[in-house]
């Protein structure tokens, strides 16, 4: 049975940092690029940043760029994406996602809010 199970989300200021986690099952994790998307109220699921399966590439959203940063670790089947100087425009829902050709696996998301 696959899963994605995403933590870390929660309330924090504005110029505050988070650190989402999301712990794969199921699957053969290191085969697998990993992303984290974000959907705000109202708004399309968007990118945030994606990793390549040996964690040897990343890319990132314009905005996120500089901000955000997205690791794995593949022994211990899991995904990270470390948020600094965070925004009020940040405040979304995260998912995580796994990729591998044409197949996708998505986590059931984490509620991140950038309030003060």
């Amino acid at each position: 049975q696959v899963q994605l199970v995403e933590s870390g989300g929660g309330l924090v200021q504005p110029g505050g940092s988070l650190r989402l986690s999301c712990a794969a099952s199921g699957f053969i994790f290191s085969f697998y690029d990993m992303s984290w998307y974000r959907q705000a109220p109202g708004k399309e699921r968007e990118l945030v940043a994606r990793i390549t399966s040996t964690g040897g590439s990343t890319n990132y959203a314009d905005s996120m760029k500089g901000r955000f940063t997205i690791s794995r670790d593949n022994p211990k089947n899991t995904v990270y994406l470390q948020m600094n100087s965070l925004k009020s425009e940040d405040t979304a829902v995260y998912y995580c996602n796994a990729q591998r050709r044409s197949q996708y696996y998505w986590g059931q998301g984490t509620q991140v809010t950038v309030s003060s």
